[in-house]
């Protein structure tokens, strides 16, 4: 198999932001706050982190200090992909010159290519770093779709670590994990399947929900790993309702509301993007109390 990042749990990180710049203290908590909680990585500057959002400066800035804040404690894994390869080589190539020890790459977004179009997109990137580079399948954001087939020519390259995958095709999933396996990794980018990918092979999960609850979603992997199933499939059932909290409005909207209620920086998003709406503020305050998180 192609060598991969990490096994367990990754946190795709929330970037948190003051009105002006970026919330560098509040992001020191996180970082700390997922390590406490025993997360396997952290994934900084994904769909989560809003990176489309985030200027050439602010990236570098961002990546820095990420680098230096977790300290190699976990690993980091840093998200560098584009609409333009060429933007993303150079993401890339800065990214591994940072300290990254994985790069996060999603497919090309609005410049919608085919699927050869996606293998060189990959081949390109892979062939100007030296570090594993995820894949990352989102269509629902990117209009993009890595077919199984096409994930199985992509994983041929030596710089593979592994694919996130977020299609919420079942069906598709279970084929490019068939068609992967002994390849490269297979990562959950879904919470809600997180159990049901561990299921067919998953090495681990990339999770939104975990940048609240680290302690649970992990012990999710830790348990189904160790192989108690039932134990694990309990306490991914019990996260059920916290998870349709966090995707009550488009992500990350809801998580950056959540980690705002407790105490780890601001619920502010970048424009487009909106605050939570007072009804689903309310919902949210409602289920984090039921799970018995202190909301200050």
């Amino acid at each position: 198999m192609n060598k991969t990042i990490f096994k367990g749990t990754c946190t795709a990180a929330i970037t948190p932001f003051t009105r002006d710049g970026i919330d560098y203290p509040a992001f020191k908590k996180q970082i700390d706050y997922q390590i406490a909680g025993g997360i396997d990585a952290l994934c900084v500057l994904g769909t989560t982190g809003e990176a489309p959002t985030i200027t050439d400066e602010e990236y570098d800035g961002i990546a820095k200090f990420a680098r230096d804040t977790i300290a190699g404690r976990v690993k980091f894994i840093l998200g560098s992909g584009s609409n333009c390869t060429k933007k993303a080589i150079e993401k890339s190539v800065l990214a591994q010159k940072i300290g990254a020890d994985g790069l996060l790459v999603v497919t090309p977004y609005y410049n919608k290519c085919t699927q050869k179009g996606l293998v060189k997109y990959y081949n390109d990137i892979c062939d100007n770093v030296d570090i594993p580079v995820l894949c990352y399948n989102v269509p629902a954001r990117t209009g993009v779709n890595i077919l199984p087939q096409t994930m199985a020519e992509i994983a041929e390259h030596k710089n593979i670590g592994g694919i996130k995958e977020a299609c919420g095709n079942m069906e598709q999933i279970c084929e490019t994990a068939r068609l992967i396996r002994g390849k490269t990794a297979l990562y959950s980018g879904d919470d809600n399947l997180n159990l049901a990918m561990l299921s067919i092979g998953s090495m681990g999960l990339i999770s939104v929900v975990s940048n609240i609850a680290p302690k649970e979603v992990g012990e999710v992997a830790r348990l189904y790993f160790a192989g108690k199933n039932r134990e694990a499939t309990e306490l991914q059932e019990k996260l059920l309702p916290l998870i349709d909290i966090m995707f009550c409005e488009v992500n990350p909207i809801p998580v950056k509301k959540a980690a705002e209620l407790l105490g780890l920086g601001s619920g502010i998003v970048r424009a487009p993007l909106t605050e939570l709406e007072d009804g689903h503020t309310a919902q949210m305050k409602e289920i984090l109390k039921e799970y018995d998180f202190n909301i200050v």
